[in-house]
């Protein structure tokens, strides 16, 4: 009897022992690792940022551009590096239209970038993207010829739809528009990829359009005719011009005029309006127009560098 109740308690007092020393293994083992882990903390809490990853679409922006606009900022420590900073100096860089930042962890910062994508220069010194918002930056930079448009402050959205309108309409002539002026009185002109000027005033601007393209094949009809018979005149080689049109004027409800110039006075006519383009801000003014309306074709010469036609359809 008394050897079993002492063979009962040797059994208790190994079974606590072994329990209090495994509590002690495992409480010994919680202090380490909350030591070790804070000793990680502590030292990755000062640890700077080891690497930047500058990806996107940038055919403008650099990469040393952006590494520059970030320059200020302190990296030193990659817990307390705010990304909205790094977003805001990479932002007001002329050419970036978005901007994402994220880190990854242990020391890594992540910058995605989208540049603007320019669709028209504006008014000279401004660009215009595909939403229709102006922005300033380096046009040596462009890769293709943009056309110009030229309007008053806010109307940029309104150019642009207009633009892409118009221009969706002259394709149908393999035809484009190189520059479009919108006036303070909303009065719309257009400068064709031929060299031709368009008014179309403030109204009706489609049909306009529409009637533009009926008339012009005639118009080119025209001019080889005159070609074929200034070149049947052999006494008069040396004498005759080969004349180009010069301006269509649109703001007729049935007809519109056209005006004429020599071909040998094109390319001195074009330095002007390059020279003109250069001081203007707004718009063009054309001071040109003499408007005659009848129903068949009818010439008048007015100088020897001038001529119109007139058409009513």
């Amino acid at each position: 009897m008394n050897n079993k109740l002492t063979t009962s308690i040797n059994k208790q007092t190994w079974s606590f022992g072994l329990g209090l020393a495994f509590f002690v293994c495992v409480l010994i083992g919680l202090i380490s690792s909350g030591w070790w882990l804070t000793k990680m903390l502590v030292e990755q809490e000062h640890s700077p940022v080891n690497s930047i990853v500058i990806s996107g679409e940038m055919p403008y922006t650099q990469r040393a551009e952006v590494l520059s606009a970030i320059n200020d900022i302190d990296l030193g420590n990659f817990f307390q590096v705010d990304v909205n900073d790094i977003q805001q100096q990479v932002s007001a860089l002329p050419w970036v239209y978005s901007v994402a930042v994220r880190k990854q962890w242990p020391s890594e910062v992540k910058i995605y970038v989208v540049d603007q994508t320019p669709v028209a220069l504006w008014n000279g010194d401004f660009l215009l993207n595909q939403f229709g918002k102006a922005f300033q930056a380096d046009k040596k930079q462009l890769k293709v010829t943009l056309p110009e448009f030229f309007g008053p402050e806010g109307t940029e959205l309104l150019a642009l739809e207009n633009f892409i309108n118009l221009n969706d309409l002259l394709e149908y002539r393999n035809l484009a528009i190189d520059e479009l002026v919108l006036s303070e009185r909303f009065s719309w002109q257009l400068t064709l990829n031929d060299g031709v000027m368009l008014n179309l005033g403030r109204e009706e601007r489609v049909k306009r359009i529409q009637r533009f393209m009926d008339v012009y094949p005639l118009i080119k009809t025209h001019l080889k005719q005159q070609k074929k018979q200034q070149q049947q005149q052999k006494n008069n080689r040396k004498k005759s011009l080969k004349q180009a049109v010069d301006y269509i004027d649109l703001r007729y409800d049935t007809g519109l005029a056209v005006g004429w110039k020599p071909v040998t006075d094109l390319s001195s006519n074009m330095n002007l309006k390059k020279q003109q383009k250069s001081n203007r801000t707004v718009m063009f003014q054309y001071a040109m127009f003499q408007n005659y309306l009848v129903r068949n074709y009818s010439f008048k010469k007015n100088d020897l560098h001038t001529k119109e036609l007139t058409l009513n359809v």
